[in-house]
C-alpha cells in the first residue's frame, strides 16, 4: 500500500507530529510511506504542483499529518489546500485521514476543517488520531498510534468511512446599498482588518455599508497592503521576549495597529471553510504575543461575504476565538438574506459595548480553553517567560483548585454529612436554604439600599427579597 504523509508542519523533518508517521513506518515496513512537506515546498509547489499532484492521485491513502495552530492548521497548509483545488485533481472515493499533535487546544474544530475540505473534493474520510505532543515517547502513546492505523486499514478494507459531509448550494449574495455618508459623531480607534480584493463586491459593499451606519470613525487595514513574509514556523524564538524572527515587523505592526485599537472588525470571504490563507497567515503570525490576552475587554465583530449558515465549525472558530480572547462578540452580517439589517444590527451593538464596556463572562469555549492555556503556560513556564509573566501578574493562576483548600475540607465535611442518613433526615431543607444564604443577603442589602434612596423603579427586586424571606424553602 502507498501512503501520502502531507506534512504541513513549519518544522518540516524536526516536527513532532510527523514522529508518529515515522514510528508508524517502521512498524509498518510492508507499508511505502512517502513523505511530502508542503510547508517546506509552499514556494516551489506554487510555481510547479505536478509532481505533488501525480503523488497525491496515486497514493492508496493520504494522511495530513501537522501541529494544531489557533485553532486549525497551519497556514501552510491552508495554501496547500488551495493549490489541490486550483490544480483540479481527482481525488474522488480516495481515502484519507489525519494526525495531529497539540495540547488539545481546539483540536476539534482542526479536525473538523480537514474533513471538511477532503469531503468537499469526494474523499473518504477516516476519523484521525489526535495526539498530545509528549504521548508517543510513552507506551500509552505508541498504543494508540498502532490502533490508530490498524483501525484505518480495517476501514479501508471493509469500506468504511465518515458519512460525506453534504455540500450546500451555492447562494447569490443579497446586495446592500451603502447610505450616504453621515459624519461620524464619536471618536474612537476602530480598525477594520481584511483582505478584501478588487473583485469582493459584496465584500466592499458591505464594508461601506458598516462604516456609513456606524457612529464612529473607522479605519481599514487591508492584509495584502502588510509586509508579512511567512507564516510561522513554530521555532519557539519569541516565547522568551515576544519577537518574532521575521524581520518583517509584523510583531510591532501587531501591537502598535491592531492592538490598540478600541475595537476590532474582521471583514473576509469564506474560503475553503475558512477565513482562508492569508487571513490565518495573520492569526499563526500572532504567537509571537504568546497566550497572553491582552486584548481581553475589547469587543470584535466580524463582515462576512459567503454561505455562513453551513459553515458550523467556522463559526464555532469565531466563537471559541472571541470567548478564550475575553472580547464580546458582537455579531457576525453575512450577505447571505439581509446584510443591511444584520450590519445595522452589528454597529448599533458593538456601539453599545464602547459605550458600556460590555463584557459578558466567557462560556465552555472560553473557560474550557483558558483552562488549557494556563496548565502549559504553568507548566513550561521555564520557557515561556512572557507568557508566564503575564499569566502571574494577571491573576490567571488564581483559579488552580489547588490553591483552595477551605473549600475542598468543606466538601469533605459535606460528603461525610451525605453518607450519613440519620444527619440528613435532621437537616431537612437546610442544604439548600444554606447554599441560597449568598443570595438572601445579596437581596437583602439591595432592598436596603432601595430603601435609603427611595427607589421605587426595581419593584421586581423588591417581590424577590420579599419572596425569600417569606418563603426561604422555595
Amino acid at each position: 500500500m502507498k501512503v501520502l504523509v502531507v506534512n504541513g508542519s513549519p518544522k518540516n523533518k524536526y516536527s513532532i507530529t510527523l514522529q508518529t508517521v515515522n514510528y508508524l513506518s517502521l512498524i509498518h515496513p510492508e507499508v511505502d510511506f512517502e513523505i511530502l512537506n508542503v510547508a517546506q515546498k509552499l514556494a516551489a509547489l506554487k510555481k510547479d504542483f505536478s509532481k505533488a499532484k501525480l503523488a497525491l492521485e496515486t497514493a492508496d491513502l493520504i494522511i495530513f499529518s501537522y501541529p494544531v495552530y489557533t485553532f486549525l492548521a497551519p497556514s501552510q497548509l491552508h495554501y496547500f489546500i488551495k493549490l489541490i483545488k486550483d490544480n483540479n485533481l481527482n481525488l474522488l472515493d480516495k481515502y484519507c485521514t489525519q494526525i495531529t499533535t497539540s495540547k488539545h487546544f481546539y483540536d476539534v474544530t482542526a479536525h473538523k476543517y480537514i474533513e471538511e475540505n477532503m469531503s468537499e473534493l469526494g474523499m473518504r474520510y477516516v476519523r484521525g488520531l489526535s495526539a498530545d505532543m509528549d504521548d508517543l515517547p510513552t507506551e500509552k502513546g505508541q498504543k494508540d498510534a498502532r490502533d490508530f492505523f490498524d483501525f484505518v486499514i480495517y476501514s479501508m478494507s471493509n469500506g468504511i468511512y465518515e458519512k460525506p459531509i453534504p455540500s450546500f448550494p451555492a447562494i447569490e449574495p443579497v446586495p446592500c446599498i451603502p447610505p450616504d455618508v453621515v459624519e461620524s459623531e464619536k471618536t474612537g480607534n476602530i480598525i477594520i482588518v481584511t483582505d478584501c480584493e478588487e473583485y469582493d463586491d459584496s465584500l466592499q459593499d458591505m464594508i461601506s455599508y458598516f462604516q456609513r451606519v456606524f457612529p464612529r470613525k473607522t479605519r481599514i487595514v487591508n492584509l495584502h497592503d502588510v509586509t508579512i513574509k511567512g507564516g510561522c514556523l513554530g521555532c519557539m524564538r519569541c516565547a522568551v521576549n515576544g519577537k518574532c524572527i521575521y524581520n518583517d515587523n509584523f510583531d510591532t505592526f501587531l501591537r502598535e495597529e491592531i492592538q490598540t485599537a478600541d475595537a476590532l472588525v474582521y471583514a473576509f470571504r469564506i474560503k475553503d471553510h475558512s477565513m482562508g490563507p492569508l487571513f490565518k497567515t495573520y492569526d499563526d503570525r500572532q504567537f509571537c504575543n504568546g497566550h497572553r490576552t491582552v486584548t481581553k475587554g475589547m469587543p470584535v465583530g466580524y463582515i462576512v461575504s459567503g454561505n455562513y449558515r453551513y459553515e458550523r465549525n467556522l463559526a464555532t472558530v469565531i466563537e471559541g476565538r472571541a470567548n478564550v480572547g475575553g472580547n464580546f462578540l458582537a455579531g457576525v452580517a453575512t450577505d447571505e438574506e439581509n446584510p443591511e439589517l444584520e450590519l445595522t444590527n452589528l454597529a448599533k451593538n458593538l456601539d453599545f459595548a464602547l459605550d458600556s464596556e460590555y463584557a459578558p463572562p466567557s462560556n465552555f469555549y472560553g473557560v474550557g480553553g483558558s483552562k488549557i492555556f494556563r496548565d502549559l503556560i504553568w507548566s513550561m513556564r521555564g520557557l515561556m517567560k512572557a507568557d508566564h509573566a503575564f499569566y502571574k501578574s494577571h491573576g490567571m493562576y488564581d483559579d488552580f483548585p489547588q490553591k483552595k483548600k477551605g473549600r475542598a475540607m468543606l466538601m469533605y465535611l459535606v460528603g461525610a454529612m451525605f453518607k450519613n442518613e440519620k444527619i440528613m433526615k435532621m437537616m431537612g431543607n437546610k442544604m439548600n436554604e444554606g447554599m441560597l444564604m449568598p443570595y438572601t443577603a445579596l437581596f437583602k442589602k439591595l432592598k436596603k439600599q432601595m430603601n435609603k434612596n427611595n427607589d421605587v423603579s426595581a419593584p421586581l427586586a423588591q417581590e424577590v427579597v420579599a419572596d425569600i424571606d417569606d418563603n426561604k424553602e422555595d
